[in-house]
């Protein structure tokens, strides 16, 4: 009889996503609705050292730096992700469970709450911010009141103050050579991030670090932990500062782990990295031991060197039967003849034991068990003698697993398998232990150098809540493409009605001791807690997360800024005018470095000088042409977004203006999306507006740059897009927008030309914008292989996925969607290799 045909249709799973139930987190603002009435002025938070601490390492500046000033800045809320709302768009059509759109009480509360930051709670969910970490760090403490909140945190700083490791300039390429120039100067903030160039080399190094160490320790539970990660190059370092900053008491030990490959090296290869652990107060840490399978012949089994044979005869291994276990008959079981005294003395537990005719007494100190448990011991052919000693038969399997030691030599990439997405990587197994040993499910874990994600990653993974920033723009979009398009195992929940708060149900193990042997105890297992049961009825997507960004809120309005006179400082409103101490240094800067243009192309300057009489345009340039050009500059806030105001008012003064400019430059940390469209779209006969994006390296006083190309500004492409009403169809009513790619300035012949979609990294679209912060419903990643982006959740999900629709998540094409109410608006966010962000609102007619 033929066999019938296996079913190969794929099973269907449930898509699901872990809530943290209990959790809430204070409603800190969206960009959208930031005004000076909603968020007051911005203070600054003074730290202090005790200079008293002794010993303590010395450095220059450290004496005269014994406080320091950080900014209490709002993290603005740009958008707000949610994976299984995006996966919405693309899933089979009657293809069983509706997927669920995430429904959070808060998330989008009434305007008149939503103004309100940090009065009101709403739902956890966990945050990815473009920030400098010190002045993320503060705002948590200072804005969100979440000092002592945080379990873990995990800091990969710079290895040292030399160009010795790689970074990552484009979101698409992990092909960055140490000696490219090309290279080192595509995103100053990630020489920063990865190859620090200290202007007061090592002295500056220690500074960055306990700066942020202290602000770490404020944010520590009191059952936290810190673990930084660091090479030899500054181990020593590390650990002197971590002592002052911590308390030599609290350190908790130095992790050797294995790492891709060699540094080379005229002596040894260095093959190791480091994981320095403190804890906030170590008598009260959190610790779960974690365990390594323990296998013959790895780490800790040749001990066990004596074999117990079938028929109950003991001996030791010959050497033969050490080399090739595979000689000895089934069923034969290895031990080791263990210890059975303690070194003290006590009168309860020293007395004579007589076993198979001989009398044994403890030599030195007494049993570890009583005459009965040795009794006991004996009928269970526990005991055997070495010797002139009597000891207790240890198997090799009455604990199959081993305690982690704090050398990890299994941590190699060829080791543990895993796609490198970040050239600065590290592999998942370092990260992943230190989370697993220093925290439970619905722990916060914070990681305030972001890299490629990892640390959100694998707390999403585990079911922690997490925070994570970084200064650089790939690393957040790389870690958010990361993020969004992951793929877990759902484990059990311990109970589920509490959510993933309440933990997992683990796996576990006997755990076969002397103890419970001599007392007749029933054995307790231990927990693996690297271990959960998954459900497999199950996948599980990435929870809701937001994108946030410092620079944030705006503190005052255009009125006030004008009745206050000439700030001496920078100044932080909606639109500001006058000098300030920054725009000094900015227009250095602006001289000194260009502007960096599409494809190489560059403005340089011959001049960059202040001009009289402007409040709303900061600076005065001749670009370096055939024929010299006038430039006008406006720079944007320090720490808010460029306002639309902004951009009429600095207009209305270059209109004034003597000849006449030939290229009016907007330059900010950030723009507002009603001021990006009115630059982009005013047609101004023989003057040309562009935008320009500062690098937030700009804001971080103690890192200034030594090298002789610095590029701070780049140019903004405009986005090109259209909205496609489907006129016939089973879509007919509904809508596409299509994304033609960014049009860019001709720094050579000074025309606006089309770019195209070639270096379009990721498109968001969020079709029914609110004004507040973008929710995209549909997110493109045309940059991505068949085996990036959406792929794994596409091969993974099949009985739940369309492929055809997650094809078009590949593309610069939309899905269609509808119109459900008068005046809708949608916003289109588009990113470019770079990072750089560009976003465009258009009106759904």
């Amino acid at each position: 009889m033929a066999k019938e045909p296996k079913n190969t249709k794929p099973a269907k799973r449930a898509v699901e996503q872990y809530a943290h139930k209990k959790k809430t987190r204070l409603n800190n603002p969206p960009v959208g609705l930031v005004t000076p009435a909603t968020d007051g002025e911005e203070l600054k938070k003074m730290y202090s050292y005790d200079p008293h601490l002794d010993p303590q390492l010395l450095w220059s500046g450290k004496k005269e730096r014994a406080s320091f000033e950080v900014p209490s800045v709002s993290l603005h809320v740009h958008e707000r992700i949610d994976p299984r709302t995006i996966m919405e768009a693309v899933k089979r059509k009657n293809g069983g469970p509706q997927m669920s759109l995430f429904q959070a009480p808060g998330e989008n509360p009434p305007l008149r709450e939503a103004i309100e930051f940090y009065k009101h709670k709403h739902n956890w969910s966990n945050r990815l911010i473009a920030g400098d970490s010190l002045l993320v760090m503060n705002s948590l403490v200072e804005k969100e009141g979440m000092a002592g909140q945080v379990q873990m945190v995990y800091f990969d700083p710079p290895y040292g103050i030399r160009y010795g490791s790689n970074f990552q300039p484009f979101v698409n390429n992990r092909d960055v050579k140490d000696s490219k120039d090309e290279d080192l100067t595509q995103e100053p903030e990630m020489i920063r991030a990865f190859r620090d160039t200290w202007e007061l080399g090592i002295h500056s190094y220690l500074s960055y670090i306990r700066d942020r160490l202290l602000l770490v320790r404020d944010l520590l539970h009191e059952t936290g932990s810190i673990l930084v990660q660091i090479s030899d190059e500054n181990l020593h370092h590390i650990r002197e500062v971590m002592d002052e900053v911590f308390g030599a008491k609290n350190f908790c030990g130095v992790i050797t782990f294995s790492k891709t490959g060699g540094q080379a090296d005229a002596l040894l290869a260095s093959v190791s990295d480091y994981l320095v652990w403190y804890a906030k107060e170590k008598p009260k840490i959190k610790y779960r031991q974690l365990f390594l399978p323990k296998e013959r012949g790895g780490t800790g089994s040749g001990e066990y060197s004596w074999v117990e044979l079938p028929d109950g005869s003991r001996r030791r291994l010959t050497k033969s039967e050490s080399d090739d276990i595979s000689i000895l008959p089934k069923g034969a079981r290895f031990f080791i003849p263990d210890n059975l005294t303690s070194a003290d003395v006590t009168s309860t537990g020293t007395f004579t034991y007589e076993y198979e005719g001989k009398q044994f007494f403890p030599k030195g100190g007494h049993w570890k068990t009583n005459r009965a448990g040795l009794d006991v011991l004996k009928a269970k052919r526990r005991l055997i003698v070495q010797g002139e000693t009597l000891r207790y038969v240890r198997y090799f399997d009455d604990f199959p697993v081993s305690p982690l030691a704090n050398v990890w030599a299994d941590t190699a990439a060829r080791g543990w398998f895993e796609q490198k997405v970040y050239v600065v990587q590290t592999a998942h197994k370092v990260v992943q232990r230190c989370i697993l040993m220093n925290t439970d499910p619905g722990d916060l874990v914070l990681d305030i150098t972001c890299g490629s994600g990892t640390t959100g990653y694998l707390s999403e993974q585990w079911g922690r809540r997490w925070i994570t920033c970084d200064t650089s723009r790939v690393s957040i979009t790389l870690a958010k493409q990361r993020l969004m398009t992951a793929l877990f195992d759902y484990y059990q929940l311990a109970r589920p009605d509490e959510g993933v708060d309440s933990g997992f149900v683990y796996k576990s193990v006997p755990h076969v001791t002397l103890k419970a042997l001599a007392n007749n105890e029933p054995l307790i297992p231990e927990v693996l807690y690297d271990q959960p049961i998954p459900d497999s009825s199950k996948a599980r997507v990435s929870g809701p997360f937001t994108v946030e960004a410092v620079p944030a809120a705006v503190v005052r309005s255009l009125e006030d800024a004008d009745a206050a006179g000439e700030p001496t400082v920078a100044d932080v409103s909606v639109a500001r005018g006058g000098a300030t101490a920054r725009d000094r240094d900015w227009r250095d800067e602006l001289l000194r470095s260009g502007i960096r243009g599409r494809a190489g192309q560059r403005i340089d300057f011959t001049r960059v000088e202040p001009l009289p009489g402007m409040r709303w345009l900061h600076a005065d340039a001749e670009a370096k042409e055939d024929s010299s050009q006038r430039v006008v500059v406006s720079f944007g806030p320090e720490y808010a977004p460029m306002e639309q105001r902004q951009v009429e008012l600095a207009i209305g003064e270059a209109e004034k203006l003597v000849p006449k400019p030939k290229m009016i430059v907007f330059a900010a940390f950030q723009f507002d999306p009603e001021a990006a469209k009115d630059i982009d779209e005013l047609n101004w006969p023989g003057v040309t507006l562009l935008k320009a994006q500062m690098n937030a390296d700009m804001l971080t006083e103690d890192l200034k740059k030594r090298r002789a190309s610095n590029e701070s500004f780049w140019l903004i492409g405009q986005p090109d897009v259209e909205v496609l009403p489907i006129t016939d169809g089973e879509d007919k009513g509904k809508f596409r927008i299509t994304v033609n790619g960014f049009d860019y300035y001709n720094t050579k012949n000074g025309k606006i030309e089309s770019g195209g979609t070639e270096k379009i990294a990721m498109w968001l679209l969020d079709p029914d914008y609110d004004g507040r912060s973008l929710f995209p419903r549909q997110v493109f990643f045309p940059m991505a292989s068949e085996d990036e982006g959406w792929a794994r959740l596409s091969k993974n999900l099949k009985a739940e996925i369309d492929p055809v629709l997650i094809e078009a998540y590949r593309g610069a094409i939309s899905l269609p969607f509808a119109a459900t109410r008068p005046n809708q608006r949608a916003a289109v966010k588009i990113i470019d290799d770079r990072g750089i962000e560009s976003l465009r609102i258009v009106e759904l007619e």
